[in-house]
């Protein structure tokens, strides 16, 4: 296993150069911001926080995270308007900048073929002063600095391990771990090797608490742990600065269960693949559905004006309430995939594309001409009074059932994609040619490669 380390060590450290280069990025960037900062007559620091500022970041991936930290007085508005215009002064001076929208609005920038963001946030010095989602960030960079005692590297595997595993990241679209989970786990149990090891026993004692708030702050903290319990969430990572917050929150049981089965398979078979995997090649999902034998329903509708983070938590709502709409009417869904390729979309895989339905078949008067005609002709007939009626049996398509249950507003859907949704373009066993790649993956489950 050393040698496998060493191999993949030599191609995620950064060089001598890329170090240098790093240094002078950062203080020509600290330069420009306190030149602006002076300019403007404000008191405000600006802070390097992130994975440079912690030397945790992986040879090449240089973004730079610089926080414009206002005094805690700053009123709330205040702070916004005047770190967007701080940030746009700075976005100037550099190589071309555009306004970014999160809590509040920030700049991102580019310098250098770098990518620089300029977010405005309170200087602050505990949890208690914590007043916008990004304050923290202050925060962990320096309790990771003050705590990792020189293990960078074990970092940087852990990270590169997670990014090959496809479990890196803790946005909502990966739902993995973040860079900071990755640096509090190193430092909890000292090594890249030993947190592989634990993987099972972190399961287990599913609560860390690496800065001992539940006996520094205890109904802070384990109110922090009953929330999280409830939601069942696979880990609880209560944040070393702050007892109000969970660092692994975003994390989904999917993406720790990937991170549980390739640890054990790493440590018993180790393998630079883990941490570059090669890429496979995408194959034709017109094949794997006649392999399988399944149905392929999807759902194309426009929504513009959300964006991804917002967007992706309502497909899926939309994708569960499509599971069990169709559940009940004797569909059943085998798996599903959402996203937007331009338009979004909601990709269903079903056991079957059609279901048999008995349908009533009133006929005529039994004593009638026409009477004697139906009784002859149907091999089912029974009398209602003086009318016959019979049954056929038809095959009725999944297409015509999604359509039947948006009109009768029987599924349910993410609350802002609603109407999009149901105007939507239901598609049958074909996807337009941006959505093929997406349609093999669900339907040959390599999208996830539990086994590589």
């Amino acid at each position: 296993m050393e040698d496998i380390l060493v191999q993949v060590l030599q191609r995620i450290t950064p060089s001598e150069e890329e170090r240098t280069f790093v240094e002078e990025l950062t203080k020509e960037l600290r330069g420009i911001a306190e030149s602006v900062i002076e300019e403007a007559g404000l008191s405000v620091i600006p802070r390097f926080v992130g994975s440079l500022a912690k030397d945790t970041y992986l040879a090449g991936d240089h973004d730079v995270d610089l926080f414009l930290a206002f005094p805690l007085e700053t009123p709330i508005e205040e702070l916004r308007r005047e770190g967007l215009k701080l940030g746009e002064e700075i976005g100037k001076r550099l190589d071309g900048y555009e306004v970014a929208y999160a809590e509040h609005p920030y700049v991102r920038a580019r310098y250098r073929g770098v990518s620089v963001d300029l977010v405005p946030c309170y200087d602050v010095r505990s949890w208690r002063d914590v007043r916008t989602a990004v304050d923290r960030s202050i925060l962990h960079t320096r309790w990771v600095n003050d705590n990792l005692n020189g293990r960078n590297n074990e970092v940087r595997l852990l990270k590169r391990f997670l990014k090959g595993i496809g479990a890196y990241g803790s946005e909502i679209y990966v739902r993995g771990f973040s860079g900071y989970l990755a640096e509090i786990l190193t430092i909890e149990y000292g090594s890249f090797v030993e947190v592989l090891n634990q993987a099972g026993r972190i399961l287990k004692r599913r609560v860390l608490d690496p800065a001992g708030w539940t006996e520094k702050e205890p109904a802070v903290a384990m109110k922090t742990v009953k929330r999280e319990v409830r939601e069942d969430k696979p880990l609880i990572v209560i944040d070393p600065v702050d007892p109000r917050r969970n660092v692994s929150a975003n994390l989904s049981w999917e993406k720790y269960g990937a991170f549980y089965l390739r640890s054990r398979e790493f440590l018993e078979r180790p393998a630079v693949r883990f941490f570059f995997p090669q890429g496979k090649s995408i194959g034709s999902y017109l094949e794997e559905l006649r392999k399988r034998g399944t149905a392929l329903v999807t759902l194309l509708f426009d929504v513009q004006d959300i964006v991804d983070d917002l967007l992706l938590p309502q497909l899926e709502r939309s994708a569960r309430g499509f599971e069990k709409a169709l559940g009940r009417e004797g569909f059943e869904v085998l798996g599903w995939n959402v996203g937007r390729r331009g338009r979004a979309f909601i990709m269903l895989e079903l056991n079957r594309a059609e279901r048999e339905r008995i349908r009533l078949k009133p006929g005529p008067e039994f004593f009638k001409e026409s009477g004697q005609e139906f009784y002859g002709k149907n091999e089912k007939v029974w009398i209602v009074g003086k009318r016959l009626y019979s049954e056929r049996t038809i095959s009725e398509s999944v297409i015509d059932v999604v359509s039947e249950l948006l009109r009768k507003n029987q599924v349910a859907l993410g609350k802002g994609i609603r109407d999009a949704v149901r105007r939507a373009d239901v598609l049958l066993n074909y996807v337009p040619k941006e959505l093929e790649d997406e349609a093999y993956l669900l339907l040959s489950r390599e999208k996830w490669n539990l086994k590589g």
